[in-house]
């Protein structure tokens, strides 16, 4: 059902799907200008965080964030997460033009694979039930079932950003990748709980403690997973392309934000089979789109070393 905004005529759904579409090419051009400003950085021989393209990057990744929140709350995110693969579409444009990183076939197939896959991966996702109070926030946060997969996350997370990411981050792009994508199985949640805790924490009289400590929890969670994951985005586009980058990213985040939404909300219980038949289909096209993108950033880098080889000569 379509609610109108005002007096504008413009309808609710309408009107997320065009911020969504904005968000998702605003995100586009994020990784591509702060890999310009990484290069013209590395060019002066200073830091990024003194460049202007850079910060210019970092402004929009904050633009698209808060838009992509909006744009949540103003259509249902069936609709609004699979346009997010515009941004990708669009960041590999940008990128070919800015950055003049020219994916090959390989890479180009692959970039449309990841977003076809990770389209029907959300399309066929089972929806979440709503919840719509603190108390079924708790409730569902209570769950052994989430709680062990949190454990297992932040397991993962410690063992890849001591040991494997200083040892091979720089020559695995799948590292940081891991790293900023399993973080999202905090920062989604999280995102969707202040709201719902916020009302409880702030609310007056009918204020509580509890609802405090809550809210405050998911604060702190939200600005840990949002610090860490910036931090390796930056990392990754130091040492890899931009439109490789964001596309793997893309498809990742996706997938474990699908699977801690499952989770968390109980959404496997709903899952039919032709809908678990699509997300096969789905996954295996977006193994295939990454595997595609490895290949072409493989011999993107075995070109410029014999380029760099023939010129020594």
């Amino acid at each position: 059902m379509a609610f109108d905004l005002g007096t504008s005529g413009v309808s609710l759904p309408t009107a997320g799907i065009v911020i969504a579409v904005i968000s998702s090419f605003i995100n586009g051009s994020t990784f591509v200008l702060q890999k310009k400003g990484i290069l013209r950085a590395r060019d002066r021989g200073g830091s990024y965080l003194k460049d202007v393209v850079w910060w210019s990057g970092t402004l929009f990744m904050i633009v698209g964030q808060i838009l992509n929140f909006l744009a949540y709350n103003a259509a249902p995110a069936v609709i609004v997460t699979p346009l997010g693969a515009l941004g990708v579409l669009f960041g590999a444009v940008l990128a070919s033009w800015i950055l003049e990183e020219h994916l090959n076939y390989l890479g180009k197939l692959g970039c449309v694979l990841c977003c076809c896959g990770s389209v029907v991966l959300i399309l066929h996702a089972p929806k979440a039930e709503a919840v719509t109070s603190r108390l079924e926030l708790e409730e569902r946060l209570a769950d052994p079932v989430f709680q062990i997969y949190a454990l297992l996350v932040v397991l993962l997370l410690i063992v890849l950003i001591v040991w494997i990411a200083p040892a091979h981050g720089t020559s695995n792009i799948m590292v940081y990748v891991a790293i900023c994508s399993l973080l999202g199985s905090f920062t989604v949640p999280s995102s969707k709980g202040l709201g719902l805790v916020a009302q409880d924490a702030f609310g007056g009289e009918s204020s509580s403690s509890r609802a405090l400590a809550l809210f405050l929890g998911l604060l702190g969670t939200l600005a840990v997973s949002i610090l860490i994951q910036f931090r390796f985005i930056n990392k990754a586009l130091e040492c890899f392309s931009s439109n490789t980058f964001e596309a793997i990213y893309y498809v990742t985040f996706t997938c474990t934000v699908i699977l801690a939404s499952a989770l968390l909300f109980k959404e496997w219980t709903a899952l039919t089979i032709i809908d678990s038949l699509a997300m096969l289909c789905g996954l295996i096209t977006v193994f295939v789109g990454v595997a595609l993108l490895r290949k072409s950033q493989e011999a993107v880098l075995t070109w410029k070393q014999e380029e760099a080889r023939e010129k020594i000569d």
